[in-house]
């Protein structure tokens, strides 16, 4: 690298393309699609950058045509996941050394590649693999990855340029240290933008990652790990190791050589893994650092003054959009009783417009949840409050898994503002209204703040400033995300940092220079110019 201070360009956030008919971009994804349908690739894992194939393989399916096979998986038992810490501490040396300029150049390169040559293959393969529609395969697989590679790079270069005040004589330098051993990087199904940031931000600070993929989003997530091999990232830094869990987290938990865990999913997970860390602390040789998103029960509360319009169309993109399956997903909703009416009225009629099926139908808006498991747990939820008293089911609730895992979007009145479809997070296309008394809103802010162990997103609509602020402030704790007349989904990086507390993580916010904070291990270097020859200090004269 020449000599100079060198900086990394001000990024800024990727357009969104639309795919509106006729357009270049919709053809060249319609043709990726066409193509990809008519493939069935093999997936193994990418140990020490080489391809191993197991021979355990596990099918990848279309969600919404579970019989089309898209890819076979092979699946990492413990003597490969053993061998991917051994490619991680091989290469541990070289990559933490490397200066940063050097990382940054591969991501920021892998970003391009992303937005440009590969975004048809990753978005065309979340679309089918993870049953998402082009909008919203666009706005994770390509913008919001695209982003993290770009941003995190410059806020990498933010943090390190902090350094401590200095007294003549002396020169203080923070060393920003990339931690001893390797990061356990477990990723989810629904965004493959977090299957991509959360192996690659940790390695962008100097370190090497055991990626343990979601199975069911193996498709769209091995398509990633190649656009960084392309982007020239060294073998061993990343090493992609689809498994079961306890295959990978056994070996992983019970190494002296475990620095960290960057965990998106499920919040009894979190908790598992977090106690089996407790469990083996005294083998480390640091103390691991933990770092997790998980659950949600997010919520929008409306005030009498709300935009009833703007309100309805919230409550129709928040819940239903990619079939409620983000861990923002609005969930339940406090409606105020002289706005219901109207409310109920728009909100049925919208959910009667919409459209389910295929994403390969651009004209769907909704599409299948991702498999078997959740089409049954969600079912469950919906056939329950079908069937008990105490909930009116005012749109949807129909469920068919003969092709694809289907369900209707949904929307249910609870009588109950703390039953389970209020208080229990159902990951899947239901939403829940409890109606209050207009005088009632202090009791429904306690409600709203208490119901639920999470604390993710939130959202207030209300015309009246005074009250927009009271309610901010009263439900401060209740969401890490909040926002005022949107829906509480759809984060953009470098805009709203994600993450929340509670019973939803540790909130160490992704897509800010924070998250990056916790993949390093400060040093503190003093060098004086000239020290001291004489031991008496002027006090002793």
């Amino acid at each position: 690298m020449p000599n100079g201070i060198v900086s990394v360009p001000r990024p800024q956030n990727e357009p969104l393309r639309d795919y509106e008919p006729g357009s270049p971009e919709r053809a060249t994804l319609e043709q990726r699609l066409e193509s990809m349908l008519r493939e069935r690739i093999e997936i193994p894992a990418i140990i020490g950058g080489k391809e191993v194939r197991t021979g355990r393989t596990v099918p990848v399916v279309c969600p919404h045509e579970h019989g089309h096979v898209l890819a076979d998986l092979h699946l990492c038992g413990p003597d490969e996941v053993r061998q991917a810490l051994e490619a991680a501490r091989g290469a541990w040396r070289e990559w933490s050394e490397m200066r940063f300029v050097e990382r940054a150049a591969i991501f920021l390169k892998a970003a391009d590649l992303l937005a440009g040559p590969w975004r048809d293959t990753v978005n065309a393969a979340t679309m089918l693999g993870q049953s998402k529609t082009c909008n919203q395969a666009e706005i994770d697989a390509a913008a919001e990855l695209v982003d993290f590679w770009r941003f995190n790079p410059y806020y990498a270069e933010w943090l390190y340029e902090y350094q401590p005040n200095s007294e003549p004589g002396t020169w203080n330098v923070l060393d920003y240290r990339p931690l001893e051993g390797f990061v356990l990087a477990v990723t989810p199904f629904n965004f493959t933008s977090i299957g991509g940031n959360l192996p690659t931000s940790p390695a962008l600070m100097g370190n090497v990652v055991l990626w343990k993929p979601a199975t069911t989003s193996a498709l769209s997530n091995y398509y990633v790990m190649k656009v960084l091999q392309d982007a020239g990232l060294p073998p061993g830094v990343v090493n992609f190791v689809p498994a079961r869990g306890p295959d990978v987290g056994d070996v992983a938990f019970a190494s002296p050589e475990l620095a960290g865990l960057h965990f998106t999913g499920s919040t009894p997970t979190f908790q598992a893994m977090w106690r089996s860390v407790s469990e083996n602390l005294g083998c480390y040789r640091n103390y691991p650092r933990l770092v997790g998103e998980t659950g949600g029960k997010d919520f929008v509360l409306a005030h009498a003054s709300a935009d009833v319009e703007a309100l309805a169309v919230a409550l129709l993109r928040g819940p239903f959009e990619y079939q409620g399956q983000k861990c923002s997903a609005a969930s339940r909703a406090y409606v105020p009783s002289s706005l219901w009416p109207r409310l109920r009225e728009l909100l049925a009629g919208m959910i009667g417009e919409v459209r389910m099926g295929s994403p390969v139908d651009f004209g769907n808006f909704v599409c299948a949840v991702i498999d078997k498991k959740a089409y049954a747990s969600i079912r469950g939820y919906v056939e329950e409050a079908k069937r008990v008293s105490g909930y009116e089911l005012i749109a949807g609730g129909g469920c068919d898994d003969r092709e694809g895992y289907f369900i209707e979007p949904t929307l249910f009145r609870s009588d109950d503002p703390k039953s389970r479809l209020m208080s229990e997070e159902i990951f899947g296309p239901v939403l829940t209204v409890f109606v209050y008394d207009d005088a009632k809103l202090d009791e429904t802010l306690e409600l709203c703040d208490t119901t639920s162990p999470y604390a993710l997103t939130g959202a207030v609509f209300a015309q009246d400033r005074r009250v927009v602020g009271r309610i901010r402030e009263r439900l401060r704790h209740a969401a890490g995300n909040f926002y005022i007349n949107d829906k509480p989904t759809g984060a953009v990086v470098d805009q709203q940092p994600f993450g929340g507390g509670r019973a939803s993580g540790t909130n160490d916010k992704a897509g800010s220079p924070f998250n990056l904070l916790r993949w390093t291990s400060l040093r503190t270097i003093k060098e004086t110019f000239v020290p001291a020859r004489d031991w008496r200090y002027p006090y002793l004269g």
